[in-house]
């Protein structure tokens, strides 16, 4: 089974698209795995550095890596009332 995958972030949304194509040398009687279009969208965290998102395929399994950005706690100050 052939096909391309392709992986977009768009307004803090990643989206992976895969586009499935049978192979025309392949002969089964019966087949479970699905033919055409795989569409999954994942909303991604306000911490997410979606400048260094990094993806990698190997025997089939789509990896992909987002890192965070640490988030700096807020310093709490008191203030008194006069």
């Amino acid at each position: 089974m052939e096909g391309s995958c392709k992986l977009v972030v768009r307004l803090r949304v990643l989206i992976i698209i895969k586009k499935i194509k049978k192979n025309e040398n392949e002969t089964w009687r019966h087949v479970e795995r699905p033919r055409g279009k795989f569409y999954r969208k994942f909303w991604l965290p306000e911490n997410a550095k979606i400048d260094e998102v990094k993806a990698s395929m190997e025997n089939g399994v789509l990896t992909v890596t987002i890192p965070k950005q640490e988030i700096k706690k807020s310093e709490v100050k008191t203030i008194e009332i006069n």
